[in-house]
C-alpha cells in the first residue's frame, strides 16, 4: 500500500525512515492558525485533519498520514517561535517546568475514505537553565520551526525529559500508534 506523509517535518520523516517502510512525502501547504486556541487536543485534531484532507483530495489510492504538534503550558499554546527573541522568551518560561505536548494524527485510507483521528499527549520537563545555557541552545538553531522552540534529541536529551508519553510523540509522530492504525486501515 502506498504511504504518503503529509508533512515537511524532518523529525516525522526521520521516524518514518526508522520504521523502514517505503513512503513518499507530499507537503500539504495548510497554513497553521496562530490564534483561537482553547483546547490543544481540538487544535491538533483540526489542523492534522486539514493537512490530511488537502493531500487525500489529490490522490486516488493510498494511505495519507498527517500530523500536527503543539506545546501547551498554563492554558496557552507554545507555538513555533517567530524569531530568536521569541524563542528565548518561550524557553525561559518553560525552563524548570513541566508542559504538555500534544500531537494530532490522521490516517486517511483512499479510496474507501476510512479516516482515523487520534491525539496523544506527552508531558515534558525542561531542565532549569541559566541564561548562558539558553543562549547556547539558541545558537544551535535546532529550535527553528519547532513548537515550543525546541526539538527533543535522542537517545537522552540534556535539556528535556519526557515524563509521560513517548519521545516519538514529542518529535511529532507517535510511531507505535501509527503502525497500529496503518495495519487496521489496510485490512
Amino acid at each position: 500500500m502506498r504511504l504518503i506523509l503529509a508533512s515537511a517535518s524532518k523529525g516525522r520523516k526521520m521516524l518514518m525512515e526508522e520504521w523502514g517502510v517505503p513512503f513518499e512525502v507530499m507537503v500539504s501547504e495548510v497554513e497553521e492558525p496562530v490564534d483561537g486556541f482553547e483546547n490543544p487536543r481540538a487544535f491538533v485534531q483540526e489542523v492534522s485533519y486539514a493537512k490530511a484532507r488537502a493531500i487525500a483530495s489529490k490522490i486516488s489510492e493510498g494511505i495519507v498520514i498527517a500530523a500536527d504538534t503543539i506545546g501547551w503550558m498554563e492554558g496557552r499554546p507554545l507555538l513555533k517561535p517567530e524569531n530568536r527573541a521569541h524563542a528565548f522568551q518561550m524557553i525561559s518560561k518553560m525552563q524548570g517546568q513541566i508542559h504538555e505536548l500534544w500531537t494530532g494524527m490522521v490516517v486517511w485510507h483512499r479510496p474507501n475514505d476510512h479516516i482515523i483521528m487520534v491525539q496523544e499527549q506527552s508531558l515534558v520537563k525542561m531542565a532549569p537553565l541559566r541564561e548562558a545555557e539558553v543562549e547556547n541552545y539558541l545558537n544551535t538553531r535546532i529550535w527553528q520551526g519547532c513548537s515550543g522552540a525546541y526539538a527533543v534529541q535522542r537517545p537522552k536529551d540534556p535539556l528535556l525529559e519526557v515524563i509521560s508519553g513517548t519521545v516519538e510523540n514529542v518529535i511529532g509522530l507517535p510511531l507505535q500508534t501509527l503502525q497500529s492504525l496503518v495495519r487496521w486501515t489496510s485490512q
